[in-house]
């Protein structure tokens, strides 16, 4: 047994998800690369404009540039390869090459959720010490706070696979069209106790962690709005109900796409698996670019007056 599964750890491995997308295959492909060019069009723009314009160099837009360009790195691992593999009719990826996909997607769902965390807290700052706010919340803290949370989120990732590459595994087929850490632990055929407790406990210390701190500085927030101006008070709510559409959204997908696998024992069918996934992947990927590109007055502003120049 032993050697049948050092064999199967070198092999390529099956990605259910895409045999499923056969029959549509070139319409799947089509819609990939046309989702992918207009979404790294749009962060791109963003980040551009907020770079260039000297009125946007704050935390907050700050923050949003590392969202959207976090929005590249999370669709530049899944859509270019789900659209190159629908259309060469290849439904196999290589361990290294799934370890990879895997390491991106938990370091985008990481660091999505770790910005929407800080942002709810700067916003809180902002609009509790509007007074302080700049000396509380400056560009290069803001700049820090995310080089820390890239850090911390780095080493997470390489830990996870560290744990996983110890692993025996004596499967080759995922249920998926990409690949996560969590699809190769399933495949693992000895004990997988530390990865499990891992995992668990950072997933768990993480979301509670972040939602903690979401919904405390949503509701300070949301009682200063009560005693302030109304003109003041419907800015400040309407930038909270921004994030609150992106944080959400964002958690929800994020929440199905990690525990599908608990579901009913692991056992469900591979088409509700590739459902999950790929709608949570759409809804990551594209809701940032577009709720911040529309919402944010500012910076819609200035988006426009660029594509118009």
């Amino acid at each position: 047994m032993e050697n049948v599964s050092m064999v199967l750890n070198t092999q390529d491995y099956v990605l259910l998800g895409l045999k499923e997308m056969e029959q549509l295959q070139y319409f799947y492909s089509v819609v990939a690369l046309v989702v992918y060019i207009i979404t790294i069009f749009l962060c791109t723009l963003i980040v551009y404009v907020v770079r260039t314009e000297q009125s946007l160099h704050e935390p907050m837009y700050i923050f949003i540039c590392n969202l959207v360009g976090n929005v590249m790195l999370g669709s530049s691992a899944f859509l270019p390869k789900l659209a190159i593999d629908l259309l060469s009719g290849c439904a196999t990826i290589s361990l290294a090459g799934c370890m990879i996909q895997g390491f991106c997607f938990q370091s985008f769902a990481s660091v999505e959720i770790l910005t929407f965390t800080i942002m709810a807290f700067d916003r809180y700052l902002a609009v509790g010490f509007p007074l302080r706010y700049h000396s509380l919340m400056t560009n290069k803290k803001a700049l820090q706070s995310l080089a820390i949370i890239w850090f911390v989120l780095l080493i997470s990732g390489l830990v996870a696979l560290l744990l996983v590459v110890r692993l025996t595994l004596c499967g080759n087929t995922i249920k998926n069209v990409f690949c996560e850490i969590v699809s190769l632990i399933m495949l693992a055929c000895g004990s997988t106790v530390i990865d499990v407790a891992f995992g668990t406990t950072w997933t768990l210390v993480f979301y509670i962690g972040s939602i903690s701190i979401v919904v405390y500085c949503y509701i300070q927030t949301f009682l200063v709005c009560l005693k302030i101006s109304m003109e003041a008070s419907q800015k400040a709510i309407h930038t909270l109900v921004t994030h609150i559409i992106t944080y959400t959204s964002f958690l929800a997908a994020t929440v199905f796409v990690t525990f599908r696998h608990k579901i009913n024992g692991g056992s469900l069918p591979t088409v509700i698996h590739i459902i999950i996934s790929i709608g949570g992947m759409m809804v990551s990927i594209t809701v940032n670019p577009l709720i911040y590109g529309i919402r944010t007055e500012a910076l819609r502003k200035k988006v426009i007056q660029t594509l118009t120049l």
